[in-house]
């Protein structure tokens, strides 16, 4: 049996690799599981139920959700296999993206994961003449809820189902996929179940992932990437777990002891960040343990011969520093696997070092989204790259001027139709040949390793005619310990200024070490000694740029951006447009 939609698929995992458990949800502090069959009964009772409501072929239907469930892929595949086209929406997006994505997609019906979602959405409903019902995930007393509509098929539905199995072809569209949109309105991406059927045949082969594996998600299935990654899970036959909430990650992680998982790069800088801190906080014998160790884990390199005494020093790393990470993830991870924005470098060395593989990959939502990937055989990787490109996959780098690198060019079956509803934009970034036109520049490294260097459309000019990276010095700025989150100013403007919030956990540490008295966070950023601190950080940010790149001011703040405060989007990139508004003063006495 072979599988050429995604509704195919729990089918094709009960004929190759029938599982006990499947999927699995924390429900009141235990784990509610699925077997495979399970699984197909509750996505033909979904779509028995949706087919009782009324919903034809090409209806969109929403699902607005905060994390990833068992109950969303039930969901997610019963509107698919009735010719439904399912319509994910960021549980955390503003009330007004919301409406427009509503609006914009003409939803019939939304499915809410929460009362407070729900409540939300019905207090701008008359608003929405196309959207006729909301529902919640589970029952409540006094609200419609999935449950209401939720039926064991007759045999009418049953026939019912094999009739739309039969027509819907791969070419159709499955889904609709609406861009973080940082920059304006969010677009609404066209996916055909080819798309993304074809970027999980291309990645199987790829990972090392099978039907003995245990795995865990922990990021929004609205999200292309792990979507696609999840969907991956079920057709290798692999056990699949789901966070909870964000908040509780690492002691669910703990309980289920994953083989492998999926990660954004913060996240992984906030689990260096609480590793730097705890250890920072212990006596002066211990924090030189831990330096040492970081030192060294920052300069792994797998493949490279290195002498006898480096691995006995890895080692002795190993027992000392290393191993409390890998007993915090549940001590049996193989594999992370990273995308969605740039990972440190020196990150991807360290958490390799202590045991942890981590391979980043690159992709867009246009694209399925996987465009090239680091394998995790020896020699398929390389720290600092994206990888290689997938089988499938064309790759090309459009004209640049001298000194400049490339736009990554994309072909293959994965590439979206297109945007909903706006013609233009698609022409704009799709040619006549099918080159898709990513806005990422990039170069080859080490003969076949891509590596991306920044952003075309987030490339600024400053007022003097120089192109700048915000992407490249944010990256950099980062990776220092003591920077959590920071934003690059300088579009139209005489020089680059950047917007910076310290770790407060790293930077008490060193105020401990270095006699500086500890108060608010508020007064901290405004601290002299602090102030110079971040300086000599920022300068050596500064060292090996060109002038006009160069950050030469900064402004310390206080407040994390949070997905909820709308400042960053569900990927935690920072939205740049909202935080320039709300800091504009700031940014004024900055050039000043």
């Amino acid at each position: 049996m072979d599988f050429r939609r995604l509704f195919d698929i729990p089918a094709y995992q009960l004929t190759k690799y029938p599982q006990k458990v499947a999927l699995a949800d924390l429900v009141d502090h235990h784990w509610k599981t699925y077997s495979t069959q399970d699984c197909i009964n509750e996505i033909n009772s979904y779509s028995a139920g949706l087919l009782d409501l009324g919903v034809k072929k090409g209806d969109r239907i929403a699902l607005l959700a905060n994390n990833g469930s068992a109950i969303w892929m039930h969901l997610d595949l019963a509107i698919q296999q009735i010719g439904a086209v399912s319509v994910p929406i960021h549980g955390t997006a503003l009330p007004e993206t919301i409406q427009y994505i509503l609006r914009h997609a003409e939803a019939r019906i939304c499915l809410t994961y929460d009362m407070q979602a729900f409540r939300q959405i019905e207090g701008f409903k008359s608003q929405l003449p196309d959207l006729k019902a909301i529902y919640t995930f589970f029952k409540t007393d006094d609200h419609p809820s999935c449950a209401d509509w939720k039926t064991t098929p007759n045999e009418d539905h049953l026939a019912t189902f094999q009739t739309f199995k039969a027509v819907i072809h791969e070419d159709d569209l499955s889904t609709i996929i609406y861009t973080s949109g940082t920059t304006g309105q969010p677009k609404g991406v066209m996916l055909s179940h080819k798309n993304l059927v074809s970027n999980i045949k291309s990645i199987i082969p790829l990972i090392p992932v099978n039907c003995d594996s245990i795995t865990f998600s922990m990021l929004p299935l609205s999200h292309i990437f792990e979507r696609m990654v999840t969907l991956t899970y079920l057709v290798v036959g692999a056990s699949l777990y789901f966070s909870s909430k964000l908040e509780d990650v690492q002691e669910e992680i703990k309980q289920v002891r994953p083989h492998y998982f999926t990660a954004v790069p913060r996240l992984l800088e906030k689990m260096y960040e609480e590793v730097l801190s705890f250890g920072l906080s212990k006596g002066k014998k211990s924090k030189r343990i831990l330096r040492w160790a970081l030192k060294l884990g920052e300069n792994y390199e797998e493949q490279k011969m290195r002498k006898l005494s480096f691995w006995i020093r890895m080692k002795v790393a190993s027992v000392l520093v290393f191993r409390p990470w890998r007993k915090a993830l549940g001590n049996r991870v193989q594999g992370i696997v990273v995308g969605a924005a740039p990972l440190q470098e020196k990150l991807a060395r360290l958490f390799s070092a202590a045991g942890l593989d981590i391979r980043e990959g690159y992709g867009l939502t246009e694209t399925s989204p996987v465009v090239s990937f680091n394998r995790f055989e020896p020699g398929m990787f390389h720290f600092g790259s994206v990888g290689l490109p997938i089988p499938g996959v064309e790759l090309k780098f459009a004209e640049a001027p001298p000194g400049q690198d490339g736009e990554i060019l994309v072909r293959g079956p994965n590439v979206m139709l297109g945007y909903y509803k706006d013609e233009a934009a698609t022409k704009e970034v799709i040619n006549s040949d099918g080159w898709f036109h990513t806005g990422d520049t990039g170069k080859i490294i080490q003969g076949r390793f891509l590596k991306i260097t920044g952003r075309k459309r987030d490339l600024f000019k400053t007022s003097s005619g120089k192109f700048v990276s915000p992407q490249l010095l944010e990256t950099r700025l980062k990776s220092s310990a003591y920077v959590e989150e920071c934003m690059i100013i300088g579009y139209g403007r005489p020089y680059v200024t950047a917007l910076i919030i310290p770790s407060m956990s790293v930077l008490k540490n060193w105020c401990l070490e270095n006699n500086v008295h500890w108060t608010a966070p508020a007064y901290m950023i405004i601290n002299p000694k602090v102030e110079k601190r971040i300086a000599e950080i920022v300068e050596e940010v500064n060292d090996g740029l060109e002038s006009h790149e160069k950050i030469r001011k900064f402004h310390l703040l206080e407040e994390p951006w949070t997905i909820a405060s709308g400042k960053v989007t569900p990927t935690l990139k920072p939205i740049r447009k909202e935080i320039e508004s709300q800091y504009a003063e700031e940014i004024k006495t900055l050039y000043k």
